[in-house]
Order: C-alpha cells, then sequence, then structure tokens
C-alpha cells in the first residue's frame, strides 16, 4: 500500500486531501478473503451452499460484490501508511471517497483536518483580578446553624399553629372547576412548608392552621405547568391537617461541639469552621483566577481551529457525560426518557465548554513549544504510576492503554499553564 499524492484543499483552511492508492495484488487478496467469509452464505442453484466458485457468483451477483468488505478491509492500514508518510497532524475522522477500485487495484481519496497553526504572545505576567471572599461573622453563624439543623431533634407540635419551617403531615383533594385530577388527592401526606414542593402560594396557606383543621387552599398552576391540562388554572384544594412537627435545634454550646467535631469547647469549634470557611474561599479564588487565566490565554491566541477539533471534543464530553450517568444506574437513553432532552440538546449544552477545552489546550502546546518545555523519563514514570494508583490499575495496563507521547503532551500542557500562572500577575 502506498501514498500515491498529498494535495491542501483551496476550499477550506487545514484541510488536506490525501490519495492512496492500494496495489492490485493485495486488493485482490482482501477481495478473495472477502469472498472466502462470505461463500458459507451464498446460495447458488447446482452448488452446496458454500461451494460457488467466486467466477460464478461474481457473474451471478455482479463484479463488485466483494469490494465493499474488500475496501473496508484495506483502509485502516491503508490510512495508516499514508499518514505516517503525509507526516501530518491530523485531528479528527476522516471522510472518504473511492477514486477507482476494480482489477488494477483501489484508488481511495481521504479529506482530513489538520491541528492548526497557533499564534500567542504576552501570556507571561499577565495582569489578572484575583478575589478571595471575605468569611464574614454571618457566614460563620450560618454554617453552624446548618450543622445544628443536620443534628436537630425532631419533636411532635401541639400547642399552636403550623407555621413555615415545620413539617406537617395532611390529607388534600384537589380540583379544577369542581372536577377532581389526576394526582391531586394523597392522604397522610408530609411535607415540609417553604420547601417549594407544592404549587406557589399553597404552603404559605398551610401556614397558620392548626391540627384537625379542615380549610380550602385555592392557587392557581404555573403557565408552564408540565400537565398542560392544568396548565394557568385555578385550582382549589380541600386540606385536613393531621399532625405538625418541628426540628428542635440543639444549643451551639460546648456538647454540641463535642457531639459534631473533635473540639471540646464551642470557641475551638468555631475557629475551625472558620478555618475551614477561609480555606474554601482561598480554594475557589485559586480556581477562578486559574479560570480567568485561561480566558486570557483564549484572547490572545489566534487560530483558524477545525470545526472537526470541536465536535470531536464535544463528542468526547458527551462519552464522559454518559460514564457518569451509569456509574448513578442510568444510561443515557433512560436520563433523557425522564429529562425530555436528546442527544442533540445535550451537545448543544456541552459545546461551549468542549470548545473552550480545545482552544486552551492548543494554547498551551504553543506555549509549552515556545518555551521549549521537557518532561524527563522518570517524570513519566511517575504519572504512569499517579494513574495507575488513582484508577487501582497495573502499571503495564496504563501504558497500554496510554501512548507514552499523549502523556508527555499532557505533561508539558500541565507545566505550561504552571508556568503562566506562576508568572501571572494577581490585581
Amino acid at each position: 500500500m502506498s501514498l500515491s499524492k498529498k494535495t491542501k484543499s483551496k476550499a477550506e483552511k487545514n484541510c488536506y486531501e490525501l490519495e492512496i492508492s492500494v496495489e492490485k495484488e493485495t486488493f485482490a487478496a482482501a477481495v478473495d478473503a472477502a469472498y472466502r467469509k462470505q461463500a458459507a452464505n451464498i446460495n447458488v442453484p447446482g452448488f452446496r451452499k458454500g461451494k460457488a466458485p467466486r467466477a460464478l457468483v461474481e457473474k451471478m451477483y455482479g463484479k463488485g460484490v466483494f469490494y465493499e468488505d474488500a475496501i473496508n478491509a484495506c483502509i485502516p492500514e491503508a490510512y495508516e501508511g499514508a499518514v505516517k508518510e503525509s507526516k501530518l497532524d491530523i485531528v479528527g475522522q476522516p471522510q472518504f471517497d473511492i477514486i477507482s477500485v476494480g482489477d488494477e487495484g483501489l484508488v481511495l481519496k481521504a479529506v482530513v483536518y489538520v491541528k492548526p497553526d497557533v499564534k500567542i504572545e504576552n501570556y507571561l505576567g499577565m495582569e489578572v483580578e484575583k478575589k478571595v471572599d471575605e468569611v464574614t461573622d454571618e457566614a460563620v453563624d450560618a454554617e453552624i446553624t446548618r450543622a445544628r439543623e443536620r443534628n436537630a431533634r425532631v419533636k411532635d407540635v401541639t400547642d399552636r399553629a403550623a407555621k413555615i419551617g415545620d413539617s406537617v403531615n395532611m390529607d388534600f383533594d384537589g380540583s379544577v372547576d369542581g372536577v377532581p385530577f389526576d394526582g391531586g388527592k394523597a392522604e397522610k401526606f408530609d411535607l415540609k412548608l417553604g420547601s417549594g414542593q407544592f404549587i406557589p402560594g399553597f404552603e404559605d396557606q398551610v401556614a397558620g392552621h392548626e391540627i384537625g383543621e379542615e380549610f380550602d387552599v385555592n392557587v392557581t398552576f404555573p403557565a408552564d405547568y408540565h400537565a398542560e391540562n392544568l396548565a394557568g388554572k385555578a385550582a382549589v384544594f380541600k386540606v385536613k391537617l393531621n399532625g405538625i412537627k418541628e426540628n428542635e435545634l440543639p444549643e451551639a454550646d460546648d456538647e454540641f461541639a463535642k457531639d459534631v467535631s473533635e473540639f471540646d469547647a464551642f470557641a475551638e469549634y468555631r475557629a475551625d469552621v472558620r478555618a475551614k470557611l477561609e480555606e474554601r474561599a482561598a480554594k475557589a479564588a485559586e480556581n477562578a483566577f486559574e479560570e480567568k487565566i485561561m480566558d486570557t490565554l483564549i484572547e490572545k491566541m489566534e487560530a483558524d481551529i477545525p470545526a472537526v477539533m470541536f465536535e470531536e471534543e464535544t463528542d468526547n464530553f458527551v462519552r464522559d457525560y454518559e460514564s457518569r450517568m451509569r456509574m448513578q444506574g442510568l444510561d443515557l437513553a433512560t436520563y433523557f426518557k425522564y429529562t425530555g432532552m436528546t442527544l442533540e440538546t445535550l451537545k448543544e449544552q456541552l459545546r461551549p465548554q468542549a470548545e473552550k477545552q480545545v482552544k486552551i489546550r492548543l494554547a498551551l502546546e504553543k506555549i509549552a513549544k515556545q518555551e521549549k518545555l521537557t518532561v524527563s523519563a522518570k517524570e513519566v514514570e511517575a504519572e504512569y504510576k499517579r494513574i495507575a494508583e488513582a484508577y487501582n490499575m497495573p502499571v503495564d495496563k496504563v501504558k497500554e492503554l496510554i501512548a507514552k507521547d499523549g502523556i508527555t503532551v499532557d505533561m508539558k500542557v500541565k507545566a505550561a499553564m504552571d508556568l503562566v500562572k506562576e508568572k501571572a500577575i494577581a490585581k
């Protein structure tokens, strides 16, 4: 197999056409292999199944009856050889067209896209905004309150009316224009008032009533309600309040600190809460700082990026998304069914982040090249070991799955990001 010529397409930048020739002997062998593979399924009158001569089968079904399988068998090796000979940095999947096929062999055209030329300057010493949010006393109090709520004791309330924040048990029966509707009736239903679980206005009207009371709740379904027959309609719910419960929060004292932390004194616990909030704020600021650095690099980069790179990265994002769904016991089809989403709408959601990922990687690869960043064999080996430990896999298996060149490029990209971040000036 050989690459006969390579021409750059005039129609689009970063697009090449590779003309690939497969010699007649090689193609003939592929056709013969396709015949032998299919022979057992071919019926020809006068011959036992699978015993009809190839020439007779071709006469009955046409000369090219085995060409499709033969072409598919030849393409991988032929294309791989053409790519190596072209020395192009190809991205995405090629598009193949048949130029000629027959006894003289096979000639294909592969339309391919390559990584664009990237220009980026003034990336060291960039001024980038960095803001660390102050941790206020109110924020510390709110965090402690959440901890108290998690450790609250639920108790029955009998001496007052229900209020927002309580959990109530109730019977209800809803109707629109006096006609009951599906899902509008329940008995002994538990609802936390203020949770927003019910139609706007419903929970506010339950508040203020005592156990045993029977009353009407008048609400209007939202115009965009998921059940079209109820959207925008006024409804009446006849409600009976069966019970009220409230959360009794533990006192914010030393005993509470002992129960929820490693500290004996509440003051020490509070100081630790503040320290953790400050650490969280610093980390959030660092992440935001890094995001702004990447955005600035993208602004500084000049490149005519083929759309196929964005499409391929979007597909990678979809695969990652599906993998996360499977870890939660769902597949994409089931997820789409419950959410009303489609593969196309998911891709639309993921595309902006995929485009950003492509752009920042191209920028950092260029910076790594311009700064002549290197990675030692020892560092590569350490990275293989780190990945193996993270995924609980043997190192040799990781090396089978991830090529050394891929690991090296990834490490150079990371080193470029570290360099730019180190030199960036926070303002």
